[in-house]
């Protein structure tokens, strides 16, 4: 899964020329991020501010769409609207990270308006916030754990229910997080695992050997390397 895009080329994150860049290589999966400027227009960035990748500044939720969209991200491209990116390309699937509450009804609103529920994993840090989102819809959409769904999980403190996957780290600190025994355990309950962000193509390996069922990469083209390697691309 191509995480905000494919930058590798020299295409800025979360741009649509980001987005292309992960179809022209060949990737069906990308991962993108949502906040909603103050006057409900959903876009797909991934800070709550302008100020790290944009020529602007500003927390988007304070700020008007007729003000945010004369940003450039890198100073050259156009900050994309979630419907922009659905669009695009419509076989795309898109994971998406509900990033603030005021993004909940704008993203169930563009999930419904492109009938895209077959073709998005809605995810969130916040489980509350996830939930949300789906109370909104009118047909079910795949959906990842938030943080406290996947610390019971990987604390062996319950098992995982209501979500199809969850996406975590290698490790937490010195701890590691996705262990052979924790990938069984997801796989008894019936959900996928997907990791983040994973740049190496040993780790890479090493991931796939354990039986994980997606890596989310900024190296999209490292990935697609080492999937035809294992006769694994499609």
């Amino acid at each position: 899964m191509a995480h905000r895009g494919f930058t590798g080329r020299g295409a800025p994150e979360n741009s649509l020329a980001a987005f292309g860049a992960a179809v022209d290589l060949g990737f069906s999966y990308v991962e993108t991020d949502v906040h909603a400027t103050s006057d409900g227009v959903l876009l797909a960035f991934h800070d709550d501010k302008l100020d790290r990748v944009t020529d602007s500044s500003g927390e988007i939720a304070a700020l008007p769409w007729s003000t945010v969209r004369a940003a450039k991200i890198a100073g050259t491209q156009e900050i994309p609207t979630l419907d922009a990116v659905l669009e695009s390309w419509p076989e795309l699937r898109v994971n998406i990270d509900c990033k603030s509450a005021g993004a909940v009804a704008p993203l169930a609103d563009a999930i419904e308006r492109h009938a895209a529920h077959d073709r998005v994993c809605v995810a969130s840090f916040s489980d509350k916030r996830r939930r949300a989102v789906l109370r909104r819809l009118t047909r079910p959409v795949a959906t990842s754990g938030g943080q406290s769904v996947i610390t019971r999980f990987v604390l062996g403190m319950r098992a995982l229910d209501g979500v199809d996957c969850v996406q975590v780290p290698q490790a937490a600190g010195p701890l590691p997080v996705v262990t052979a025994r924790m990938v069984r355990r997801a796989h008894t309950d019936g959900t996928q695992v997907h990791v983040w962000t994973v740049d190496e193509a040993d780790d890479m390996h090493r991931l796939l050997d354990l039986g994980v069922d997606g890596l989310i990469t900024d190296r999209a083209d490292t990935l697609k390397s080492v999937l035809q390697q294992r006769g694994q691309w499609d």
